[in-house]
């Protein structure tokens, strides 16, 4: 299997020991503590759960400003995004060796983590516009992720991390978070070798099902793992648990049995393009995947990026030799009422606009609002009933 990134073992920062996890929580208890932003949240689940193996825990100013400059920290270890935990008050934790983080997003917030506390930063505007601008590509708030990021408080607490606990994630989707860990033993279970990843915060239209058809196919494939996004997304986007069941029914129903794993990961969209893509390489390499899918305007949002800006990147910053998982670099892919079925857009350079069923988002939003299933040549039936089922219960 891959190796993962940096390392030759996992690192998951999960307390997976009964003994220790229980004598840990006990502990914290007694342990100044501190209410976390679900960004940083998201950042603990995803280190717990060895998606950002072998980071130990968050990032200091130096390693964050290094990172958000060169995708490097400032020991040279390759990261694609500054991993923090930002806050707006330290009153309750100043002078702490030892402290536990709360989850923002449960009842009662309960403990997330414990952290060795390594400093407490006042991060400058000087330096949150420079990740931001490294990060995001711009520092308009109305863009989500730069709104989310810099809503955040301006203390960074750093320092290495024990997690305690999966947020929500594990408890509201039971069926389908799954840590890297957990995943890299499914792909083994099942005796893949060679496996590519999709990353979805959408439900899957006829053209993403035949995208990673197509992958499979090309890059002789015996694995697929859809790994979708559970974390928040900006409104508008369709519910986890929606999204889950609509892609659920497409693999019952369109892929052959053991080929394909739809599973979940905890975190935040950061919706910023070319970087987003990096990370969801470098997790999707830990989680043992060995290609990974990248598309037109991956992770993106309105028009901040170019559409292939997130496939340029990995030539063109990436750090050579970083990443271990192959890039599969596809186009927008539509049905081709010339040729009866679904293509990669660049590959018909015969078509005009015409020639494809094309559909806007809102288009599709509007049917499916209206009890109207989209043409069959855009998406599976059994996915359209699904949600418009959802869209009915919403209105």
């Amino acid at each position: 299997m891959i190796k993962p990134v940096g390392s030759d073992e996992l690192q998951p920062l999960f307390v997976y020991d009964p003994d220790q996890h229980h004598e840990l929580l006990r502990e914290a208890k007694g342990l100044p503590s501190v209410m976390i932003s679900s960004q940083a949240v998201g950042n603990a689940v995803m280190m717990g759960g060895g998606y950002f193996s072998p980071l130990k825990g968050y990032m200091t100013m130096a390693d964050a400003v290094s990172v958000a400059r060169t995708m490097k920290t400032a020991d040279g270890m390759f990261f694609p995004v500054p991993v923090l935990c930002l806050l707006d008050k330290v009153d309750a934790i100043e002078g702490a060796r030892r402290i536990a983080l709360r989850d923002p997003n449960l009842e009662e917030n309960p403990i997330l983590a414990v952290m060795d506390v390594e400093c407490i930063e006042t991060v400058s505007d000087e330096q949150m516009a420079l990740m931001t601008d490294k990060v995001y590509r711009t520092d308009d708030l109305k863009h989500p992720g730069v709104a989310a990021f810099n809503g955040q408080g301006r203390f960074a607490v750093s320092g290495p991390i024990q997690v305690l606990h999966f947020s929500y994630f594990q408890d509201d989707f039971p069926d389908t978070f799954r840590t890297a860990v957990e995943i890299r033993n499914e792909i083994a279970e099942r005796g893949w070798s060679k496996i590519v990843a999709f990353q979805t915060r959408n439900p899957m239209h006829l053209a993403h099902e035949e995208l990673c058809h197509m992958a499979m196919e090309r890059l002789g494939c015996d694995g697929l793992v859809i790994h979708m996004l559970l974390g928040r997304l900006k409104p508008g986007d369709i519910p986890a648990p929606v999204r889950d069941a609509a892609i659920r029914k497409m693999v019952e129903l369109y892929f052959p049995p053991n080929s394909a794993m739809v599973t979940g990961y905890g975190f935040d969209m950061l919706y910023a393009g070319p970087r987003e893509a990096v990370l969801h390489a470098y997790f999707r390499q830990n989680m043992g995947a060995t290609h990974f899918i990248i598309g037109r305007d991956h992770a993106g949002v309105g028009d901040y990026y170019g559409a292939f800006d997130a496939q340029f990147i990995f030539d063109e910053e990436v750090p050579k030799g970083a990443l271990e998982i192959e890039i599969f670099k596809a186009d927008h892919t539509a049905w081709s009422k010339k040729l009866g079925k679904v293509v990669m857009m660049r590959e018909a350079p015969d078509h005009t606009k015409e020639d494809f069923v094309l559909l806007s988002g809102t288009k599709v939003r509007e049917m499916l609002s209206e009890g109207i299933a989209p043409p069959e040549e855009f998406s599976r039936p059994e996915v359209a009933r699904i949600l418009i089922n959802y869209y009915r219960s919403a209105q």
